[in-house]
């Protein structure tokens, strides 16, 4: 399996991710260098695609040498290797220019309405495509085995995190959401082998949640990180990683992509989890449902 010059391999259990997926979860960890190399590349694949080594490196006011190294930090052998990627990359058809997603001023409605769908949905199935299969079904085997299960995010990422811990408790799985950075710490502490720890964060650089995490880890129970970013500090030393591919506009704040795309892997982790016993999730399903049924307009 190729690996990056860090010692980063890809996933084992992952799908064949684009390369332009994977360039943009590794980014954040590449050399100013690098990065110039990675903005001309993510700017335009089929431009990039055309140029020489030489050329790509003039562009990116850097050397031949850091090229290289950039081709290798995405686990290709080569510069010929690059650019046969990315020209297959920029063949696929595209509804809507990638660059050109972000929100200006002078943008209709309809302008919003479309980009807002195109980037949700890029999202979903760019996520879809890299998730790590194997990771993905350890982490539900570990949840359908677990004593308890706490989960750990904030901001954004705690709504995400409520979403998860509010699927597992409806069939049948003792989990508890918090996004309190003490009371996380406490419950972390409190874990122990046979539990199960989920953290997220689309950056995977929130202190609270990597703190929780590694509380959680150092009590025996097994770690489960949720981000977009691979070599992120939440990543770092997890049992399982579980990452997503959303692409956030300069409304970053916002959460949109991001929040769309952790519920994709959420999703995926608990149909996973049911799947490991079913007749028992289907039943929990269908007494809650009835538990709350009259609390539903009927006329």
């Amino acid at each position: 399996m190729p690996r990056t010059e860090d010692g980063a391999s890809p996933p084992a259990g992952a799908a064949s991710a684009s390369l332009l997926i994977r360039l943009r979860g590794i980014k954040p960890s590449l050399s100013p260098a690098e990065d110039r190399v990675a903005d001309i590349v993510l700017a335009d694949a089929r431009r990039a695609a055309g140029l020489t080594i030489s050329e790509l490196a003039t562009a990116a006011r850097t050397s031949e040498t850091t090229v290289l190294r950039f081709c290798r930090r995405l686990g290709l052998p080569g510069y010929p290797q690059l650019r046969l990627a990315l020209a297959e990359e920029s063949a696929q058809p595209r509804t809507m220019s990638r660059s050109g997603t972000d929100i200006s001023a002078s943008d209709s409605i309809d302008d919003i309405i479309a980009k807002v769908a195109f980037t949700d949905a890029s999202a979903v199935e760019e996520t879809a495509q890299q998730l790590d299969r194997d990771a993905l079904a350890g982490a539900a085997t570990a949840i359908a085995k677990a004593g308890r299960v706490d989960i750990y995010g904030i901001g954004a990422s705690a709504i995400v995190g409520t979403d998860l811990q509010q699927k597992l408790h409806r069939i049948g799985i003792v989990a508890f959401a918090w996004n309190d950075p003490h009371i996380a710490l406490t419950s972390a502490t409190l874990l122990g082998p046979g539990d199960v720890a989920v953290g997220i964060s689309h950056s995977g650089t929130t202190t609270e949640t990597i703190e929780a995490l590694a509380a959680a880890r150092s009590t025996g129970a097994q770690t489960v990180a949720i981000t977009n970013f691979p070599l992120s500090r939440l990543a770092a030393g997890v049992d399982l990683l579980l990452t997503t591919a959303a692409r956030e506009t300069s409304l970053r704040s916002g959460a949109t992509a991001s929040r769309i795309a952790a519920l994709t892997v959420i999703d995926c982790l608990y149909i996973a989890v049911a799947q490991r016993n079913l007749r028992k999730a289907r039943k929990a399903v269908a007494d809650t449902r009835e538990a709350v049924a009259g609390h539903h307009v009927t006329d």
